[in-house]
């Protein structure tokens, strides 16, 4: 009788999943505000898990567009921006606390994923965290780019809040 050879689990091979990591994160019993970031956008998933993955809500950055951002929607103001409408949306749909999820991302110093965690904090969730791992403010706020992204970004800043809070 032949016996059969186990494989070891494809997404860890690929380096797209640590179940360690994620294993520990579902533990906690709290949803999972889930950041990834493409080559073109931030997204941004709240996941529950009830057996299996639930989906409760998403975000990409793509849809700062509607508030008028014109700028890239990859950048540290884009992810930070797009954290705080999500934070925002999850408030307004009675979503108290997560824990944050950063996949196989390399954890840096100020890295962007960084940035759409402050935005998450900033837009009303609870996410336990260490703040020396933010970005600066001028930096979140891209004023090392330009002055008139620096007043574009405080303008939608504002305008997420009150379009959020109303709803």
């Amino acid at each position: 009788m032949a016996r059969r050879k186990v494989l070891p689990l494809k997404r860890r091979g690929e380096e797209r999943t640590n179940y360690r990591k994620r294993l520990a994160l579902i533990k906690s019993g709290k949803p999972r505000v889930v950041a990834r970031i493409t080559n073109n956008y931030v997204n941004l998933q709240l996941i529950e898990y009830n057996g299996c993955d639930i989906t409760k809500n998403t975000y990409i950055s793509k849809k700062l567009s509607e508030f008028g951002w014109t700028y890239s929607k990859k950048n540290t103001s884009a992810a930070y921006l797009a954290g705080l409408a999500f934070g925002a949306i999850c408030r307004k749909n009675k979503i108290e606390e997560a824990v944050f999820d950063t996949g196989v991302t390399r954890i840096t110093q100020g890295n962007k994923i960084f940035s759409v965690l402050k935005g998450c904090l900033d837009g009303g969730l609870n996410i336990p965290h260490s703040e020396t791992r933010f970005p600066s403010e001028d930096r979140i706020k891209g004023s090392h780019i330009s002055e008139e992204m620096s007043k574009k970004f405080d303008e939608l800043k504002k305008n997420i809040l009150d379009k959020y809070a109303k709803e």
